[in-house]
């Protein structure tokens, strides 16, 4: 764990924005020892909004995936974050994408009750395939793959159909 998945996690959002202003940290490092998290899924889970919008200011990519393919947006919908959901979704962050188990952050906020989320996500997940759709009409640039976690994905659902297994 770094220093900026440290002080996310403890939701330091002042050492996190001198971090940031010294570029001591990438803000997109996963934690290979806490499922792939980043300072921004830290955050999200966390409910820190402030910090959110500056770690993204900071080129933290709401779209990368832990090692189950949650993106901050599902940590914010399973801890009950509406902020941080509202946040993510101004910015054009995927609110809507699924998981390994096929569970959108929708389905999350349902999971645990929050039902002011699962609403605001219901209203928001169209506004947020139209934004894409419109991106790519555009030619927008657009952020909301992760496409390592896409990759890996892939090869375990080819092996699994091919019935291999990995060694334990």
């Amino acid at each position: 764990m770094t220093e900026l998945h440290q002080a996310a996690a403890a939701g330091d959002f002042d050492l996190v924005e001198e971090i940031l202003n010294k570029k001591k940290c990438n803000p997109n490092h996963r934690d290979i020892d806490w499922n792939y998290k980043t300072p921004l899924h830290w955050a999200a889970a966390k409910g820190q909004t402030e910090t959110v919008r500056i770690l993204v200011e900071h080129g933290a990519r709401a779209c990368l995936r832990t090692d189950s393919g949650w993106t901050p947006a599902h940590f914010a919908a399973e801890a009950g974050r509406l902020g941080v959901l509202r946040l993510l979704h101004s910015l054009h962050a995927p609110i809507d994408k699924e998981d390994f188990s096929g569970d959108k952050p929708v389905r999350i906020a349902e999971v645990y009750g929050h039902n002011d989320c699962v609403r605001f996500l219901e209203s928001a997940e169209p506004e947020c395939r139209t934004y894409r759709q419109m991106a790519v009409l555009n030619s927008f640039p657009l952020d909301d793959t992760d496409k390592e976690w896409e990759e890996q994905r892939k090869e375990l659902n080819r092996t699994a159909k091919q019935g291999i297994t990995t060694p334990h």
